[in-house]
């Protein structure tokens, strides 16, 4: 997996990718009271606001806490690397859901309600700011720890291992070239 800084923020852009939409699909179809064309719609206006949020919060809160976390937990000596992953993840969700909901609460219950609809009271939104948390919590962490575990996740992994393959075939071939080269600039009385 994500072995340099680089593949780190790679591997996170993959997997924000991937949730992000699914999220904002989730929230707003739950709020809507049920899947529909529309939601897409106006979706769409929502997911590069919360892309840069959870891009945001997954490098610099997420993923390095979880790791810390998960490796503490499930120390990699005396567990199976897949033990260890899912680990990982469960801690990400643990982390990543009170958080972002956190912020969608803050975007859809206040900015977006209280700013641009004018459906609710600022104060009202104040007074009612836990109670909307706690919902978007539990109403989020199910969907984010079952879709990370058994579609997001797996999904990115491939996705990430199948882009850092190609690119270390690449090295392995340029590494093998040389080798080739090297070798057959050496005198041939040494070969012998």
């Amino acid at each position: 997996m994500p072995e340099t800084k680089f593949q780190r923020l790679i591997f996170a852009l993959i997997t924000v990718i991937i949730t992000v939409p699914c999220f904002v699909f989730y929230c707003s179809s739950y709020e809507a009271g049920g899947f529909t064309i529309d939601i897409i719609k106006n979706s769409v206006i929502f997911i590069p606001i919360e892309f840069i949020l959870a891009y945001l919060c997954e490098i610099f809160i997420g993923s390095p806490l979880s790791v810390k976390l998960a490796l503490k937990a499930m120390p990699p000596q005396k567990n199976s690397p897949m033990m260890v992953e899912t680990a990982i993840i469960c801690a990400t969700v643990g982390i990543m859901c009170p958080l972002m909901s956190f912020l969608a609460t803050i975007l859809y219950n206040g900015i977006i309600a209280v700013g641009i609809y004018h459906q609710i009271s600022f104060l009202y939104f104040m007074i009612n700011f836990i109670p909307f948390w706690l919902q978007k919590v539990v109403l989020n962490f199910p969907f984010a720890l079952l879709s990370q575990l058994f579609f997001i996740q797996p999904l990115t992994r491939t996705i990430f291992k199948n882009i850092f393959a190609k690119k270390s075939k690449e090295y392995n071939i340029e590494n093998e070239q040389e080798l080739i080269e090297s070798t057959e600039t050496i005198p041939s009385d040494i070969t012998q």
